[in-house]
């Protein structure tokens, strides 16, 4: 146990040993410069992380190995479930039905093409694929490091998909701005998208929220219901993730391979990490809580995902990214292209439809 007797005071150092980098991972996340690239301090955490793994992890006391793994699984756990208060229904409730289904089209249909093509198109093992497909799906790393626990997959995985949705969501973030200046926002017929098509457009579509967040930012002259639009829909996609993890939990247990004489049985995995996020998403939508303490919890809540992250990038090292190639980059790619052209289509669709 990490905090047992034996073992408290190593777990604990290497707690506080995480907390450090992600102090350091969250003032270079205020960097200006950083800011105006909408890199998340979970991102600069995870690399920071790699970093130490491959470089100065022998000089670390193996005592504190516990404190490590303690802040990549349980805390990444707590901070999923305290997410929920970046969200209230309301919020959902105001984009309409046009909002909310686009994110499930693009949510659902995301997932399930990148799990199937990274394995059976790509030849990478499910995994890696799933978790590749949901940070694409739904918000990013966040999205990654919430589908982990579900998967149980090793860190050096969960690495290789936050690389990757990272990359292609960087990507977005500045060709999304080009593309409605040039292309959509100025043509008439079906390329034209008003400002609130193009916020759920770009909202349903791009991976991280803070890269969503930056894409109306970028846009000369956005009106204010472009950004709404945009940051509705992305929250929309992000409560989604815990129904999601409680379809993936189901799919999992009752495809499992059957071991030893309990034929037919499998043991059901329900995600109640997710469960209670919806929940904390309910409780905030009741508006109890006054705003400024929700900041501060959501200070706090990026601060522990920090921590999960950069304690995952810890935990991998790049022998193990041998044998993978460039299937992962093949199949975030073909993600990617998914998102900016189906999901155009898809919210063209949905919104002359209702």
């Amino acid at each position: 146990m990490p905090f047992s007797l034996d073992n408290r005071k190593g777990t604990i150092n290497g707690v506080i040993f995480v907390a450090i980098f992600a102090a350091a991972a969250t003032m270079i996340s205020d960097i200006e410069f950083i800011k105006s690239l909408g890199i998340s301090p979970l991102v600069i955490g995870i690399v920071m992380g790699i970093f130490y793994a491959n470089t100065l992890h022998n000089q670390t006391p193996t005592e504190w190995a516990g404190g490590i793994t303690f802040s990549g699984k349980k805390i990444l756990r707590f901070a999923i479930v305290f997410y929920g208060f970046r969200i209230t229904f309301q919020e959902i409730a105001e984009v309409g039905i046009e909002g909310f289904l686009v994110s499930l089209i693009m949510l659902s249909t995301t997932f399930i093409l990148g799990t199937w093509a990274g394995n059976r198109l790509f030849g990478m093992e499910k995994d890696t694929s799933m978790l590749i497909s949901s940070g694409a799906a739904v918000c990013g790393a966040a999205a990654v490091l919430a589908t982990e626990p579900v998967l149980k997959a090793q860190e050096h995985k969960t690495a290789i998909a936050v690389s990757m949705v990272v990359l292609f969501g960087t990507i977005s973030m500045f060709l999304y701005p080009v593309l409605y200046t040039t292309i959509i926002e100025p043509a008439q017929g079906f390329l034209h998208m008003s400002p609130k098509e193009f916020g759920i457009y770009v909202g349903g579509t791009i991976h991280e929220v803070a890269q969503v967040v930056a894409v109306p930012a970028s846009v000369p002259g956005a009106p204010d219901d472009m950004a709404n639009s945009a940051v509705i829909v992305k929250m929309t996609r992000v409560i989604m993730i815990a129904p999601m993890l409680i379809v993936l939990g189901i799919y999992l247990s009752y495809t499992a391979k059957n071991t030893g004489t309990q034929t037919g049985v499998v043991k059901l995995v329900i995600p109640w990490f997710a469960v209670y996020f919806v929940g904390m998403a309910g409780f905030n939508s009741l508006q109890i809580v006054p705003q400024n303490i929700v900041d501060s919890i959501n200070i706090i809540d990026t601060f522990l995902l920090t921590m999960a992250m950069t304690a995952l990038g810890m935990g991998t090292r790049f022998a193990k990214f041998k044998g993978l190639g460039l299937a992962p980059v093949y199949t975030a790619g073909l993600l990617f292209i998914w998102l900016v052209l189906g999901g155009f289509i898809v919210t063209k669709f949905i919104m002359n439809t209702f």
